[in-house]
This record gives C-alpha cells, sequence and structure tokens, in this order.
C-alpha cells in the first residue's frame, strides 16, 4: 500500500478517536448549532442522490441543425444523451432486495444525427466509435464524419486557440445517420454499482455494453428494419468483430456491413512490444512496408524511388521472402545472408546497416520512431509517421511522446467543449448536481483493461494476445451477405497497412466469402481524416460502401 495512503488512513482515524474522546465532555449549548451543521451535510446528500440518479437513467437534449456536403443542404436532428447499459447476466426481471448494493451499470453518452425527412427502413444508420480502449468518440466526431469538424494543421503542430470549427464538407450524413458512442467511462457517461470498472474495462465486458447499447438504440428510437452499420476505428475494430457476431449471435441482428479504420484484430501481430514475444517473428514482416512508407516520407531513403506504391508493392514482397526466411533462421541464419538483408532493409528503411544488425534485424516500433530522424534530433510520430517532434531524450531507446497525438489533441478537446456546451446544449444540465458535467476524453480503462477473450466455438476464454479473427469470419459465416470494408493509412505505425491486409487474408472463411471484403490505402497515417485529400477520399469510399449493400424499398413495400 503507497505510504501516502497509510498515513492518510491514520490522521482520519486519530481525528476520530479525538472528536469521541472530547464528545463525552463537551456540552452544546445551542441546538441550532446542529441544525447549521446539518443543512450543508442534507444539500450534499440531496446534490450527490441527483448526480447519482442523473447517472442512472436515460438523459437526452434534442437540438437541431444543417450541413452542406458536397453542395447538398441536409437538414437534422440531433439527439445527444446517454442509454443505461448493464453487465453480462443482468436480468431486467429481478428486482434487487433493499439491502443489495446496487449492481453496477454504465451511463453510455452518445450523439445521434438524423436526417430530416427521411424514412427508417430507406435510411442507414451507422454507429461510429474510436478504439483506446478508453477512448471517447470525439476523434471520428470531430474530424471524419460528424457535421462540425475542427480545422488542424496537415503534419505539423497545431497552433494553440482559437480553433476554427467549421461545416464538414465530408460528413457522412449525406449517405446515413449517424451515432457517436462513447466508450464506458468516458464522455459524459459514467460507471456506477458494485464492480463497476470490473463489470466493463474488458474485452468482452465491453463488447457486450456496445452490443446492448446498439440493440437498445435501435428500439428506442425506431430503427430496427433500417440497413446498419458499424465502423470502428483502431481497437474499435477489435470491438467491432465481436460485436457484429454478438449482434447476430445473441440479439437476432444482421448488419449490412462492418466498416474497419486502422485494424488490428490479432494482437500477436502487434509491432510496438514484438521483443517481448521472440520466436514471433510476423511482427516485424508486417510493420515493413509502413517502415519504408514512412522513410519515403520524409526523404530517408539511399535512393529515393519516384512511385511509392510502386516501391512498397517491392518491400511486401521482400517481406514475405527473403526477410521471413532470414528471421526464421534465427541464430542459424549465414553471415553471408544476414549482411545481405541488413543491406536490403536500409535500402528500404533507411536505417543504419550497423543499427539493423545491433536489432538482430528486428527493429520494433518504438526504435524506428526514435532512430530514423535521430541525425535531426527528432522522433516520428506513431499513430502518423508525417508527424515529427522534438526528442525528449537523444540516448533513449524509445520516444517519450507521440508527436503526433501531440499535434492534434488540444484542438479536438477545445473543440468538442465548445460544440457540445454551445451548439448540442450538453453539458450543463441544472438535473446534474451544480450542472456541470466533464467531458472525458479518456478513462483509465487501459491500465485495468481484462483482455481476456471467449472466442466462438469456444467452451472458455482464452487468456493471451487477443485474436478476434475468429468472431469476424463467424459473423460473416451466419450472414453470407455481410460485408466488410477495410481503411488504412500508409504512415500508421500503431497498426501498419500491411497487418490489416495479412489479416484480413488470413480470416477463416472461403475463397468465395473474401470477395465480401474491400480494402483501401490513403496518404495518411492512423487518423485517415487528419489529412484533408484522405478525408474526401474516406467519405467517398464509405458513402459508396454503404449505398452499394442495401437495396431501398419501394413505396408500398
Amino acid at each position: 500500500m503507497p505510504q501516502h495512503v497509510t498515513r492518510s488512513k491514520f490522521t482520519v482515524a486519530t481525528l476520530l478517536a479525538t472528536v469521541a474522546l472530547f464528545g463525552t465532555a463537551t456540552f452544546v449549548p445551542s441546538s441550532s448549532v446542529h441544525a447549521e451543521e446539518a443543512k450543508p451535510a442534507a444539500d450534499a446528500s440531496k446534490a450527490k442522490d441527483a448526480d447519482i440518479s442523473f447517472f442512472t437513467k436515460p438523459q437526452s437534449v434534442t437540438s437541431n441543425g444543417s450541413v452542406v456536403i458536397h453542395g447538398a443542404h441536409i437538414d437534422y436532428q440531433a439527439v445527444s444523451g446517454t442509454l443505461i447499459v448493464h453487465k453480462d447476466g443482468w436480468d431486467d426481471s429481478e428486482k434487487p432486495a433493499d439491502d443489495k448494493k446496487p449492481e453496477a451499470a454504465a451511463s453510455i453518452f452518445y450523439v445521434a444525427y438524423f436526417k430530416k425527412g427521411a424514412r427508417p427502413e430507406n435510411r442507414p444508420i451507422t454507429f461510429v466509435y474510436n478504439g483506446g480502449p478508453g477512448s471517447s468518440s470525439v476523434w471520428l466526431h470531430m474530424g471524419a464524419f460528424g457535421p462540425k469538424k475542427v480545422v488542424t494543421a496537415d503534419d505539423t503542430h497545431t497552433p494553440a486557440s482559437p480553433y476554427a470549427i467549421v461545416n464538414n464538407n465530408d460528413s457522412l450524413l449525406d449517405a446515413s445517420d449517424l451515432v457517436f458512442i462513447d466508450a464506458p467511462g468516458t464522455g459524459y457517461g459514467r460507471l456506477t454499482g458494485t464492480d463497476k470498472e470490473k463489470s466493463f474495462f474488458g474485452t468482452d465486458a465491453d463488447a457486450g455494453a456496445f452490443t446492448d447499447f446498439i440493440a437498445q438504440f435501435l428500439s428506442r428510437f425506431g430503427r430496427y428494419n433500417s440497413p446498419k452499420y458499424l465502423f470502428g476505428e483502431s481497437y474499435g475494430t477489435t470491438r467491432s468483430a465481436i460485436i457484429a457476431n454478438k449482434l447476430a449471435d445473441e440479439k437476432g441482428i444482421d448488419l449490412n456491413g462492418v466498416i474497419l479504420l486502422s485494424q488490428i484484430l490479432n494482437y500477436d501481430n502487434d509491432i510496438d512490444a514484438a521483443q517481448n514475444n521472440p520466436s514471433n517473428d510476423q511482427p516485424y514482416v508486417l510493420a515493413l512496408p509502413s517502415y519504408a512508407a514512412t522513410a519515403w516520407y520524409h526523404k530517408k531513403l539511399p535512393n529515393q524511388p519516384a512511385d511509392m506504391k510502386a516501391f512498397l508493392a517491392e518491400v511486401e514482397r521482400f517481406a514475405l521472402t527473403d526477410y521471413t526466411s532470414a528471421l526464421q533462421d534465427g541464430t542459424a541464419i549465414t553471415p553471408e545472408k544476414r549482411d545481405a538483408v541488413a543491406q536490403k532493409l536500409h535500402d528500404y528503411t533507411g536505417l543504419p546497416v550497423d543499427y539493423i544488425k545491433k536489432a538482430d534485424l528486428r527493429v520494433n516500433g518504438g526504435e524506428f520512431e526514435k532512430e530514423l530522424l535521430s541525425d535531426q534530433g527528432l522522433d516520428t510520430g506513431r499513430l502518423d509517421s508525417r508527424f515529427s517532434g522534438p526528442t525528449m531524450d537523444r540516448l533513449a531507446q524509445y520516444p517519450y511522446y507521440d508527436p503526433q497525438s501531440s499535434a492534434m489533441s488540444a484542438a479536438y478537446i477545445a473543440a468538442f467543449n465548445d460544440y457540445a456546451r454551445n451548439t448540442l446544449h450538453y453539458g450543463n444540465s441544472p438535473a446534474f448536481g451544480d450542472g456541470y458535467q466533464e467531458y472525458k476524453f479518456f478513462s483509465d480503462a487501459i491500465m485495468k483493461w481484462d483482455f481476456t477473450h471467449r472466442p466462438p466455438g469456444s467452451d472458455f476464454p482464452i487468456h493471451g494476445a487477443v485474436n478476434v479473427l475468429p468472431d469476424l469470419a463467424s459473423a460473416m459465416k451466419h450472414n453470407t451477405s455481410l460485408k466488410v470494408m477495410l481503411n488504412q493509412g500508409y504512415y500508421d505505425l500503431g497498426t501498419p497497412y500491411f497487418q490489416g491486409i495479412y489479416e484480413m487474408r488470413h480470416l477463416p472463411i472461403s475463397a468465395e466469402l473474401s470477395k465480401n471484403v474491400q480494402i483501401v490505402q490513403y496518404q495518411s497515417g492512423h487518423m485517415v481524416y487528419a489529412h484533408q485529400q484522405s478525408l474526401a477520399e474516406l467519405h467517398d469510399n464509405v458513402a459508396k460502401f454503404i449505398t452499394s449493400t442495401y437495396k431501398p424499398l419501394s413505396v408500398g413495400q
């Protein structure tokens, strides 16, 4: 136990003992003193009760707005609010005993945009969320598909406020109604009850909460008969694979499409800490093309190719052949082969040959981000390696921060706080305590996350690296018309693009069913939408995917 906690407990206990000791001999002549002391306590109790009630009952605020998308004017209704979901196994028919502690529940915050005048059965609805785990959906909301977006610099640090919040010409509202969902414990939602974090901070617990939220939302808003889509980014792609299967298997809800952005479905392929899993060389193979793209962008290659895509196709072939062979040899590799592969890696990444050899041909994500621009005293971004920033420690093995995150986060946070309160009119409800609510962009979920996952067909949960390829495959087998779209940035070192391609190629599905998978790359990073041209392409590609995966009903059907 930390020392300050122990000392604090001792102080409180000593104080209580002192009060009790003197209380036996102290006379209070006026009862008015008790009344004055009791009133603040009663007020505090009422405020606490109001706060608890606020987070255990659905809330909503409705507003109206309009957006112009590619020249088309769209009027919409926005509903900001919360829905309450419970942990797995909760039975809504059971009434808890009076002396029973309140069961865990999550008040999940969302913002939904509905195009006015549309028939629900002919209007797609897309559920949108970021990842983390433990992130709100503010990034996709204010950077990609919401009707308003914050303007940020392309590959450099965005200057401090004021930030421009403008009409989003690439909002997805022209193709679908949108529901931005904040993960349990983030946004304006909160966790309540016994074992609240244990009940929602975990791979399966989180997916269960989202599945229940989506089913409840469809019912409450009369959208069960609408074409339905999931859009998840990063860990949100992990979540989507599980949700897609759970919706069909547990709720009887088939989806029209699952849209993935910056995919990670098998955590054994993670390049960030690949050195901790020796004998598994796959992460190094799958990250190499993203290293090459990054070196190409920063002009660090010995012989700079003119055509990046042709160059990356060459790197991909090398990664799957000669590089894989060299890594598979392990310590049995010959000196000649080792030298040849190290030289080729230098040609493809710009890293010094001696550094590559010292790393035993295996450079993880943090090492690459630290080394590529080290001669300039810079670290490259992890989530978007187009970005770079001053290194904190030139002798360190890994960067201390992500220049991309530092470059953009403040703009998103300021923009959404302003937008939520002044446009959506949420966050200052008099029903909640003194009326002020904090919008939580992240929770500490990652520090407490239970990565245990029970895949379809398994009799027990699996402890270890999460792999949800079986979940997505199961969803596609149950619903053979389900389409999957993968969107990726070339400059993403958090979830390298070739890793996503490899995973899609290794879904346990038939070759025929694999035709339901579409893959698109962009000249951007993890947050593809951080690059304006890529956002425009992302909008067009996703809108086309949605409109091509459902058939509208004619009048009278």
